[in-house]
């Protein structure tokens, strides 16, 4: 299929497929990239809708063609970022609609709850990101108070906890969410917490779905056929082929 390589102010990003009057935007998660596994799946599939429709991809900070830029994954900047991609897609596209995965949907929540989208689909997301650092700073025995005084406290998993960042996140909770959402989550995610997915579907009235034996990082053929399986049943029923 066409994959066209641009730049959205500077933003590496990818084009994926013909020329369609529809776009998904896709946003990937941590340690992932805009080509990956899931985002190919999703594009081969968009392309294949009858009409057609387009993916937009791109590398968030600190990942794919981004990891040796000076820019930090803080989510103000995500945000911002998200907010030029779908300033870009809106002058070009008639239906714009949402792919995420992990920390990208919870980045997609910050920057997207007032936009109609068409549609949008979320894998293994992370929906409540101040309960994560929260865990995070339990688990690792860092109280608020320090994290305020230090500011940046690098943890041994490799995360960096950010005093700008869990303040942003208090004081920008999850309120609104209009878009139909389908969400595919695996029974054993030990990154999203499954009450904070099944209370997020219920409270948006999202379609949920839940592989007994999928992870947070759905990676093995049979885990990426479940995914593919999903998409299918839950938008990209029309076929040209």
């Amino acid at each position: 299929m066409t994959v066209k390589p641009l730049k959205i102010e500077n933003i590496p990003a990818l084009l994926w497929g013909c020329p369609a009057d529809r776009v998904i935007i896709a946003v990937h998660g941590s340690q992932s990239h805009k080509a990956d596994e899931p985002i190919r799946i999703l594009a081969e599939n968009a392309d294949n809708m009858a009409g057609g429709c387009q993916v937009l991809s791109f590398d968030l900070p600190e990942h794919g063609d981004r990891r040796d830029e000076a820019t930090l994954c803080k989510v103000q900047t995500c945000v911002a970022e998200l907010a030029a991609v779908m300033r870009w897609a809106r002058a070009r596209w008639q239906s714009v609609s949402l792919f995420a995965n992990s920390i990208g949907a919870y980045f997609s929540l910050m920057a997207y709850s007032g936009e109609p989208l068409e549609k949008a689909w979320f894998l293994s997301p992370l929906v409540d990101m101040r309960r994560m650092i929260e865990n995070m700073m339990v688990g690792f025995g860092i109280t608020e108070e320090q994290l305020r005084r230090e500011q940046t406290i690098a943890t041994p998993i490799g995360q960096t906890l950010y005093w700008d960042y869990y303040t942003y996140v208090i004081e920008h909770p999850v309120s609104k969410w209009m878009a139909p959402t389908e969400i595919l989550y695996g029974g054993r995610d030990d990154t999203c917490g499954r009450d904070t997915v099944e209370a997020f579907a219920s409270r948006f009235s999202c379609g949920l779905e839940i592989v007994p034996d999928g992870e947070h990082y759905f990676h093995t053929p049979e885990q990426l056929r479940v995914f593919e399986a999903w998409l299918n049943r839950t938008g990209f029923l029309s076929k040209t082929h």
